[in-house]
């Protein structure tokens, strides 16, 4: 039976990271992972081109039942810290929107940099290799694998979430801490369009493919969920950045409510035109709102859209006006796990360490990354707290072998 120093099962981000500074630090180190390939989230992330940080990442902007617990890891190891060793990989990237980083070229590139600090760390990575029991062996753990037993004297669980299941999610790793105690947050997807009743929304079908900037909320008090950002049409319903963000704060039976005009004025912008415009309504609205969606609406709102300005009452302007800066509506789902990009809820984070990610309640094992109930924006946020979260355990993982 081969033993080591830490074995971390779960080869995305944060395992591939976690495995790589702790064998820098000199323990000796397995990454296992039941997938035939390695990182796959990664080389999907970003369009191929791996949105894998966001300069601007904070605490507030993630969403846990325990809204402190991430602090910490953040705190220890920012945005500067990921940026700097992408700079010495000579990795070029560019800031595409709002503090969110690409590759210039590939996704690749990031998962060769995390295997490289893995060589410089001599981790052994067996891949494909199913994890099929953890218990705990005296001062360590024993593990059944695929290869074989191991024993370690810590176990790092970097399994992530149940999005995407094509490349390989599985809930393993809510299946482990279970077995050791641990609670969970209820799991849902997230960052993930949003659905709605087929007959409501039999109106809405022909704008599939529609865009525009939008203000989206729901939510109440700290789970209260505010963004600006682009909205996509459907043919089941919402997408786009707008929505894959509030779909993290989105709970069954409750509203969204969404302004169209992304905080313009269009009560006075509307009265300036009856005032000075002759051109008819549909096209004056097209100003503001694509030109099917403005024709949409219009028939919604039973307003002809060949109406010349002047001729509008006062009253149908108001209504239309805050119509379009209130639409409420309640989606019936979302997209699922297929379509969702990474997974709320997770490990209770209360117990959990907020400086090592270890369990409290099982010394030795560590939860990391996806796995656990912290849930970043869209835009890098939730790369960031794989790498700050597996660094944190890193740290950890040495200073705990040390000590022995």
């Amino acid at each position: 039976m081969q033993t080591f120093d830490a074995v971390v099962i779960g080869a995305g981000a944060a395992g591939l990271f976690c495995a790589g500074i702790a064998g820098q630090r000199g323990l000796k180190v397995l990454l296992l992972d039941h997938a035939e390939k390695v990182a796959e989230k990664i080389r999907i992330s970003g369009g191929g081109r791996c949105n894998f940080t966001n300069r601007d990442a904070l605490p507030a902007n993630f969403l846990s039942a325990n809204p402190d617990f991430c602090r910490s890891a953040l705190a220890r190891y920012t945005p500067a810290d990921f940026i700097a060793l992408v700079q010495r990989h000579r990795i070029a990237f560019h800031e595409k929107h709002r503090g969110q980083l690409f590759c210039d070229d590939s996704s690749d590139q990031i998962i060769t940099m995390l295997l490289r600090e893995m060589e410089a760390g001599q981790v052994q990575h067996w891949q494909p290799c199913a994890v099929a029991a953890v218990r705990t062996a005296g001062d360590g753990f024993e593990l059944d694998t695929a290869r074989g037993p191991v024993r370690s004297r810590q176990v790092v669980v970097a399994t992530g979430g149940l999005s995407i299941p094509k490349i390989g999610a599985s809930d393993f790793g809510y299946r482990l801490a279970r077995q050791f105690g641990h609670r969970i947050v209820e799991t849902r997807p997230a960052l993930v369009p949003l659905t709605f009743d087929a007959a409501d929304w039999a109106p809405f079908v022909p704008l599939a493919g529609v865009a525009l900037e939008v203000g989206i909320h729901t939510g109440q008090g700290r789970r209260a969920g505010r963004f600006t950002e682009d909205l996509l049409f459907t043919h089941r319903g919402l997408s786009g950045p707008a929505v894959l963000q509030i779909s993290t704060y989105w709970r069954p039976g409750e509203p969204l409510q969404i302004d169209l005009g992304a905080g313009q004025d269009l009560a006075t912008q509307l009265r300036e035109a009856k005032s000075l415009s002759r051109r008819q309504l549909g096209n004056e609205l097209a100003q503001w709102l694509p030109q099917r969606l403005a024709g949409a609406w219009l028939a919604q709102q039973q307003l002809p859209a060949e109406r010349p300005m002047p001729e509008l009452r006062d009253r149908d302007i108001e209504r239309l006006a805050q119509a379009l800066a209130r639409w409420t509506l309640i989606p019936n789902g979302t997209e699922g796990y297929r379509k969702a990009e990474v997974t709320a809820g997770g490990v209770d984070t209360r117990e959990l360490d907020s400086r090592s990610l270890a369990s409290k309640r099982q010394p030795g094992l560590f939860f990391i990354g996806e796995v656990v109930d912290v849930t970043g924006w869209l835009g890098g946020y939730n790369f960031q707290w794989a790498w700050a979260s597996a660094a944190a355990c890193a740290g950890a993982l040495a200073a705990g072998i040390k000590a022995q």
